[in-house]
């Protein structure tokens, strides 16, 4: 949520902004805005809605600098107007920020008190004028930025720019991703790396309390203390083309069809044959370890929680170890009975998931191993875990969160193999039945792809209905929460996803004929039962949308829709559920003329709570 992009150098500042606020618009936001300074002066502007909105204000204005700073906004304090929209100003400078100031209506009254007069409602313009006041008191820029920052409680990411100080940019986090690197002609900031790929390829990831001053010629990190750190760049490795749709009329569908290689990747290289093992050394936590680890905790937010159900499940069938998930933003709020040597499985796409990561510190406190599955090299999550099980999904730019979700489900098959291995629930010989099943998972999806017309006439059938139930049972029942996720996400269609064996307390109330019911059925032990699921829902008029297995016969004479996926072991049928789901999602979205890559109100990463 929120993009900050930032430079200082040689070139225009202003086209680099531009182009680096295009690359942020995936994360979310309801306004954008710019600041550059020009000879000796600074020059804002903001907009309310989407970008184009703000190049249209800038359009043959003349605004021109080597110096500035840019922000998508996605409101928390204040409504999305042009005077809540970054940058803010106070005085000679202007910042940008992302996070929350918890603490900002005691600094806004205290600073009101010393003159200061505030335009808009955000938490924000209390850290501009706060700095702007050590400026005035004749503090440098970046000792007024370390000062500022020991004053506010909460998290920020945040850039500044000063009229007094013109070559230089001033950037400091705290619970906020922030991104530096030199580039040809210059030094660039970014919340996180997809603005500056076309830019550079080596990047510093500022850690908590860290502040960074750049300049055209150099960039330095500094401490809490004001102390300079030679910190080493990491290298980036995707292709800055890799963040672009491909052809494609949008990201989420671009994502959706790169599953196949995203499975493919995050398995390759991860096992052995000869050893029907899972090689996975980055993890963190040795064979040993794991021998003795008495609970496994798994802990995540939204798309990531529903992975994580799915990995209690694979994890208790294959190792036979007990498994307990949590919601992140629960989790964080009571009193967890972790223990000394549990492991703790945080998983969040970005690293950066604010629930999670709290979630994370306070298990590490209690004395868990940490182990992140994560899919950003370098995020916050993965440099403070013990171990990282990173899932090489490469960009994903749509909010929608896809290619992402199947690559933490096949780290999970990964673990769950390991974690079999090392604690003797398997033998070689399981180990290599399950990785010749798990090597066939990215053919059955690109057969799966290859099907998309069968579900865009299941969308145009049912694209007008208001409310839609998803039904799972076991393994599949955290996929019918997704499904239904995902619908809710990008059409705005009320969907909500159920165990089918509780539709009989509450949810069968709703069922009539506009209630469309999809109902997940792969012929395991609960066939039988998700078979009578179906006839309670169908007896009751409601149409009914069935994804069921390869060769089914009898629920195809019932069922109003049907689609078949491959027949695989029960285990591994989540992701071939999953895929035709997101489709589904994605056409009925289309089919309605909603903003598939950026639904309203939501945010890519959600970094504050």
């Amino acid at each position: 949520m929120c993009g900050i992009i930032g430079y200082v150098g040689s070139q225009n500042a202003m086209p680099l902004l531009l182009a680096g606020l295009k690359c942020l618009e995936y994360r979310g936001y309801d306004s954008a805005g710019v600041a550059v300074l020009a000879n000796g002066k600074i020059d804002v502007r903001r907009s309310v809605g989407k970008l184009a909105n703000l190049e249209k204000l800038l359009a043959g204005n003349g605004l021109a600098g080597t110096v500035g700073i840019g922000h998508t906004r996605w409101a928390t304090h204040g409504k999305p107007s042009e005077q809540n929209a970054h940058p803010h100003r106070s005085g000679s400078l202007a910042l940008v920020h992302n996070g929350i100031i918890e603490n900002y209506l005691a600094l806004k009254e205290l600073l009101r008190k010393d003159g200061f007069r505030f335009d808009s409602e955000t938490d924000t313009e209390v850290v501009a004028h706060l700095i702007a006041r050590s400026v005035k008191a004749g503090l440098s820029l970046d000792a007024a930025v370390r000062a500022t920052v020991r004053e506010i409680k909460g998290s920020y990411a945040i850039a500044v720019i000063c009229e007094a100080d013109p070559t230089t940019l001033v950037v400091a986090r705290s619970g906020c991703p922030l991104v530096i690197g030199m580039g040809d002609g210059g030094a660039f900031v970014a919340s996180d790396v997809t603005p500056l790929l076309a830019h550079l390829r080596d990047v510093i990831f500022l850690e908590d309390g860290e502040t960074a001053v750049l300049s055209g010629k150099e960039l330095v990190v500094k401490d809490a203390d004001g102390k300079a750190m030679d910190r080493p760049s990491t290298r980036i490795t995707w292709d800055a083309t890799a963040a672009e749709k491909g052809g494609y009329p949008h990201y989420m569908l671009k994502e959706i069809h790169e599953q196949p290689q995203t499975i493919l990747d995050t398995m390759r290289g991860r096992y052995s044959y000869e050893q029907g093992e899972a090689d996975l050394p980055d993890i963190g936590v040795t064979p040993e370890q794991l021998g003795k680890t008495g609970r496994i905790w798994i802990v995540a937010c939204g798309t990531s929680w529903h992975a994580g159900l799915v990995g209690k499940y694979l994890i208790e069938e294959m190792v036979g170890a007990p498994v307990l998930v949590d919601i992140g933003s629960e989790f964080r709020y009571r009193n967890p009975l972790i223990q000394k040597d549990d492991l703790f499985v945080a998983i969040s796409q970005s690293g950066e998931t604010a629930d999670t990561l709290a979630a994370a510190r306070e298990a590490k406190r209690q004395g868990a191993r940490i182990l992140s599955i994560c899919n950003v090299v370098g995020s916050t999550l993965g440099r403070e875990s013990d171990g990282v099980l990173y899932t090489r999904a490469g960009p994903e730019i749509g909010v929608a969160s896809t290619k992402a979700f199947t690559a933490q489900l096949t780290a999970l098959y990964l673990l769950a193999l390991h974690l079999g291995r090392v604690r003797g629930a398997m033998s070689v010989e399981d180990g290599k039945v399950w990785l010749d099943r798990f090597v066939t998972l990215p053919t059955h999806v690109e057969r799966l792809l290859g099907r998309e017309a069968e579900l865009v006439s299941i969308a145009k059938r049912y694209h007008t209905k208001r409310n839609f139930l998803y039904l799972g049972r076991g393994i599949n029942y955290p996929i019918a929460l997704e499904g239904a996720l995902k619908l809710k996400e990008i059409s705005y269609i009320h969907a909500e996803g159920y165990p089918a064996g509780e539709m009989k307390h509450g949810p069968i109330a709703l069922i009539d004929k506009d209630m469309p019911v999809v109902v997940l059925v792969p012929r395991d032990r609960l066939y039988e039962k998700s078979v009578s699921n179906l006839m309670e829902v169908k007896a009751r008029g409601a149409p009914v949308i069935a994804f069921v297995t390869a060769g089914e016969r009898e629920l195809g004479r019932i069922a109003d829709a049907v689609f078949t996926i491959p027949d695989v072991h029960p285990l591994l049928s989540p992701i071939l559920f999953t895929v035709p789901l997101q489709i589904l999602a994605y056409h009925m979205a289309v089919l309605r003329g909603t903003d598939v890559d950026q639904p309203r109100n939501l945010a890519k990463s959600v970094t504050v709570e």
